[in-house]
């Protein structure tokens, strides 16, 4: 073991970290605390450790064949079903995009105390098109370590939360050990499900797969291969150790100080520290739902603005990153599977397009506190996305035409067919109970129809 080599393949397992720290993740991580307490830590732990298993094997198929995941999809596939997965791909790639949007673009309203309206923000982060193209022009080292830097911020601003918080050290273990939900209903159930669609993304196999690339290593040499296998691991092993870390994090806050808290404490809480934002809460006896807006004002209430502006930063740079990572899978994806190669600009610019007019047609119409339901859907659209990342990884990784002599064992194949049933079971319970929360005879019946459609495309895939 050397530390030098292991900081020469240090990069792309944190670039592929940063989708476990994405808006959408950190939304799921707070109502899980505020919901369930400490309940569901172990559902994160699974999650995490799930998620790390299928990114060693996106890691695996780049390092083995010299190729990504959907450069292998091209050589692999008829040209329909290939299209078909490109559009699947792109869908979920477009809809992590516009949480990361408007997640920005509600950590942007926070910081000015409401003065820039959400579709500002969103016009903002538009911006950030040009922000990647200056740092990708100088190196994908420089790229990771900025990327570095903006983990760094998440980690020290919702580290402040947790410090400032102190959530009960002996329940957090209990949570964390323990496998199990005393007086759990279906609330949540719901939650664990969240969890579990929201840590594990359809894009970041494709993602992760193109990134190991960027080492070189001769293919030739079976040592060097099964070297590069190891070190990329390892590397992935921290990356996600400590993204769990800043989950924790944020999950232990929000269990600590607003597990079974009701719409009346926290009104009260906030009018007496005069904030203006006390009419968010209705004074009645329903349990509070929190999402990142309301988080980060329910912290200010409780724990002053400095909790606030922090939350608010903590939450800009999880948008940031996660949305320069989105544009960079969006890159590897078409290239793969259309065998077109755009430049950079060009598909940023129609990524980006394509994600922020929903967005600010969203943010024009709707107000800052009533994008839960936006995101509620957008989860449920990149959960029905994970078998078109799944399927494919398991299925070439475990090819001996494709891997050669580091083909899947038996073990993985049954492994990793088991986990897959798992994970789409979840994500499927996931998508009934959104369509049955609708209450609309036609949505049912297009739902039933379109679940036909997919079913039998995953049944195709596999």
């Amino acid at each position: 073991f050397s530390f030098r080599k292991l900081w020469a393949f240090t990069g792309p397992g944190f670039l592929m970290s940063i989708a476990y720290l994405d808006p959408g993740n950190i939304e799921s991580d707070l109502q899980s605390g505020a919901v369930a307490g400490f309940k569901l830590l172990w559902v994160l732990l699974l999650a995490t450790v799930i998620g790390l298993l299928l990114q060693r094997l996106a890691a695996r198929l780049g390092v083995v064949t010299g190729l990504h995941l959907a450069e292998v999809c091209h050589r692999q596939y008829q040209k329909f079903p290939r299209i078909i997965l490109w559009l699947m791909v792109e869908l979920a790639i477009i809809g992590s995009d516009m949480q990361e949007v408007i997640g920005s673009a509600i950590a942007i309203n926070l910081l000015s105390v409401g003065k820039i309206p959400l579709w500002g923000g969103v016009l903002i982060t538009i911006a950030d098109t040009f922000v990647f193209l200056f740092l990708d022009k100088y190196g994908l080292r420089k790229l990771e370590a900025f990327f570095g830097l903006l983990i760094t911020i998440m980690a020290l601003t919702f580290g402040y939360e947790y410090v400032t918080v102190k959530p009960n050290q002996e329940k957090l273990l209990q949570g964390l050990f323990i496998p199990y939900c005393k007086d759990c209903g279906t609330a949540q159930l719901e939650q664990a499900v969240g969890i579990v669609g929201a840590v594990i993304m359809p894009h970041n196999m494709y993602l992760h797969s193109a990134l190991v690339k960027s080492r070189q290593v001769n293919r030739a040499d079976k040592r060097e291969v099964r070297e590069a296998n190891k070190y990329f691991f390892i590397e992935s092993c921290i990356a996600l150790f400590v993204s769990f870390i800043i989950n924790i994090f944020v999950v232990t806050v929000f269990a600590e100080a607003f597990f079974n808290k009701t719409n009346a404490d926290v009104n009260q809480v906030c009018a007496n520290s005069s904030s203006p934002h006390s009419s968010l809460f209705p004074n009645n006896n329903q349990t509070l739902e929190v999402d990142i807006y309301k988080g980060g004002v329910v912290l200010g209430c409780y724990f002053g603005p400095a909790a606030l502006y922090i939350w608010a930063i903590g939450i800009l740079a999880a948008g940031q990153s996660s949305t320069m990572t989105g544009t960079y899978s969006g890159q590897f994806v078409m290239e793969g599977f259309l065998n077109l190669r755009w430049s950079r600009f060009a598909r940023v610019l129609l990524t980006r397009s394509i994600a922020v007019t929903p967005t600010l047609f969203v943010a024009i119409f709707q107000d800052v506190e009533h994008l839960t339901g936006m995101n509620d859907f957008l989860n449920v659209l990149m959960s029905l996305q994970l078998p078109f990342a799944l399927i494919p990884v398991l299925t070439f990784t475990s090819l001996p035409s494709v891997m050669h002599d580091f083909a899947n064992g038996l073990f993985w194949k049954v492994a990793g067919g088991l986990l897959i049933l798992l994970i789409c079971a979840i994500n499927m319970y996931f998508v009934v109970a959104y369509v049955m929360s609708l209450n609309h005879l036609g949505l049912y019946i297009g739902a039933a129809v379109l679940s036909v459609v997919y079913l039998s495309f995953v049944a195709y895939l596999v």
